[in-house]
């Protein structure tokens, strides 16, 4: 994969900037209980008042740092955005691909991304390295192999790998 600045992506550590330059959230829910499809997921312990270990949040992820994010044009001037709102259209755009490649809608992808997906070797890349420490952010959850509370899966690493993987 290549950045914003076209080099190759060698190593992703979680985005945490501290308290005052942003970062990732993710953990669990206290009001959605923990999905099937997370069931068999060796987690850790809820970092929520009470330990209520719900939903586990999120799933998969992307670059929301928005020094290192995604370069688009705003009213003719290249700016570098980051966050849900430069990820969850980057999302939808993979989905839609993947309905038009697949000829039918992919639908709840949610279930498949942990039965298929994560299984898929290339299909995404796990970020391991860093955290969103409850000193710094709301949070308290280090990354790690697997699902973990602060990337999910991981990034995608290759649409037409999570295509051929939900086939």
């Amino acid at each position: 994969m290549e950045s914003n600045d076209g080099k190759v992506v060698s190593k992703e550590v979680v985005w945490n900037d501290g308290r005052r330059g942003g970062g990732t959230g993710g953990g669990f829910s206290e009001f959605f209980a923990l999905p099937p499809y997370q069931s068999s997921l060796s987690l850790p312990p809820s970092a929520n008042p009470g330990a209520k270990q719900g939903r586990g949040v999120p799933d998969i992820s992307g670059n929301a740092d928005p020094r290192t994010g995604y370069k688009v044009r705003v009213d003719g001037a290249d700016i570098t955005v980051g966050g849900t709102s430069a990820v969850a259209p980057l999302m939808a755009g993979l989905v839609a691909l993947m309905n038009e490649g697949l000829q039918r809608q992919v639908g709840f992808l949610n279930n498949m991304l942990y039965t298929q997906v994560a299984s898929k070797a290339g299909a995404l890349r796990p970020i391991t390295v860093g955290n969103n420490d409850t000193t710094t952010l709301v949070g308290g959850y280090e990354a790690g192999a697997g699902w973990n509370a602060c990337t999910g899966l991981g990034a995608p690493a290759n649409g037409s790998l999570i295509m051929d993987a939900i086939r």
